[in-house]
């Protein structure tokens, strides 16, 4: 008897697992939130035993080391890897034995990171599931390219090759990645809530494609990733502590004031129609209702000052929780309720929301910029004639290459737009938010460039 519990982690795209047989258990790739495992694990009545980490991180700050000390549980991380603590340290071919009938199989699967290792799980010495972290993924592997662009080459051909040795396993044995659930470290999605060895072998490109074809496609389609990876495997290198999730200090509507007028950042975290429809001049609207620790850890200047504004206390602790997940901790301030007690004098700044069929009528009537911060691979399949391209990651450096006419900025369905709009908007151009899905463009009659 043994289970295998998610804990997912959506926002990021990412997910930890909780493997027990009933009194023991280990934990693979844990959060940095290590309350979540714990709660699962006391729901569960059973005892975290061992930690294992399939990789040092590239997406987010691990929970590993703080839950090897808050539970005494052996905390196993590849004896290769460069850490500045106290680890287990395990090899390919290892075996720990969990409890009374779990066997853990260590098998080095290099092309995420090059120490990258899975864990086959036995039992009654049949492997029924391997923990794959950045390598075997649905439909898909990891990404190659995160060490940078000198190592890509031999990653990309060493994530083809592990995932055939994990093919090797009995079809029966179920998958269980780490990513691949939106987050950027995988290198495509699927949509798939399960899968096995046997589904994977007919279904995943790396095991139905010649090594040279995967490569080509996998290399072809790989974009941009967030800014905030850069310093995610430092972290996670030097054995990171669990988070303080504490209530920041209160700010008043002065202090707001004094943050923007710093040059700090102040983040709304509300909904973009009711930012749109009033907020306090030079805020940026990043709401909780999309990818928000994933689009601020992009944005931010690192360890730049940070002001949460909500409507509720509740909405600033769910923000803490998403932003301790990439290693930003303490947040400057806080502030909830509304515009109205935010607002040191005068009203609240407002700019107009659209959809596609009212930029398609105005056009017709006068000239505006379009302004779309779509990524490149999503602006390259097609993009509105005209439109001036800048992908929003890239908008904070580059918002002096945006013109000083009227800006309709749009994105794929409204979400980052209003992120564009926000920053726009605060530098001083008069803007339109876009909140609208991409496929309406064409009915719209806005042609479409084809690259």
């Amino acid at each position: 008897m043994f289970r295998i519990l998610s804990i997912d982690t959506p926002t990021l795209g990412d997910r930890s697992y909780l493997v027990h047989d009933g009194s023991a258990a280990f934990v693979v790739d844990p959060q940095r939130d290590i309350d979540r495992v714990l709660d699962l694990a006391a729901t569960e009545r059973i005892r975290i035993t061992h930690v294992f980490e399939t990789h040092i991180h590239n997406d987010y700050v691990t929970g590993g080391h703080a839950l090897a000390e808050k539970t005494g549980a052996a905390y196993h991380v590849n004896a290769a890897d460069p850490v500045s603590f106290a680890r287990v340290p395990i090899r390919d071919g290892d075996v720990i034995d969990v409890g009374e009938t779990l066997r853990v199989r260590v098998l080095a699967t290099p092309g995420h990171t090059f120490t990258h290792l899975s864990y086959a799980l036995e039992v009654a010495g049949v492997p029924v599931a391997v923990f794959s972290g950045g390598s075997l993924l649905y439909g898909a592997v990891g990404r190659p390219d995160l060490l940078g662009p000198g190592h890509t080459h031999d990653l990309v051909h060493h994530q083809y090759r592990s995932v055939h040795r994990l093919a090797e396993l009995p079809d029966t044995a179920g998958v269980y990645p780490t990513h691949g659930f939106g987050s950027f470290c995988a290198a495509t999605q699927a949509d798939a809530a399960a899968s096995t060895i046997g589904a994977e072998k007919r279904a995943n490109p790396a095991l139905t494609r010649a090594e040279q074809d995967f490569v080509a496609d996998l290399l072809a389609g790989l974009d941009a990733w967030p800014a905030y990876y850069a310093h995610m495997a430092p972290a996670n290198a030097a054995g990171p502590a669990a988070p303080d999730l504490s209530p920041p200090r209160r700010a008043d509507a002065d202090g707001i004031r004094a943050s923007i007028a710093a040059g700090e950042w102040v983040v709304d975290l509300r909904h973009r129609v009711a930012f749109a429809a009033g907020h306090v001049a030079g805020t940026l609207n990043i709401g909780l209702d999309g990818s928000f620790a994933t689009y601020l850890g992009w944005l931010i200047p690192w360890d730049a000052p940070l002001t949460l504004l909500a409507e509720t206390p509740e909405q600033i602790a769910e923000a803490q929780r998403e932003l301790v997940r990439i290693g930003i901790d303490r947040p400057a301030a806080q502030a909830t309720g509304g515009p109205a007690g935010w607002v040191a004098d005068g009203d609240p700044a407002t700019f107009p929301r659209a959809t596609f069929a009212d930029l398609g009528r105005v056009r017709h009537h006068r000239t505006v910029v379009v302004l779309d911060v779509r990524r490149n691979l999503e602006a390259g399949e097609a993009r509105i004639d005209g439109a001036v391209h800048i992908p929003l990651h890239e908008l904070p450096r580059r918002i002096g290459e945006v013109p000083r006419d009227e800006v309709w900025v749009h994105c794929a369905a409204g979400y980052r737009a209003s992120i564009a709009a926000s920053l726009l908007a605060a530098a001083g151009h008069r803007v339109v938010a876009v909140d609208d899905d991409f496929a309406n463009a064409p009915a719209a009659g806005l042609p479409l460039d084809h690259r």
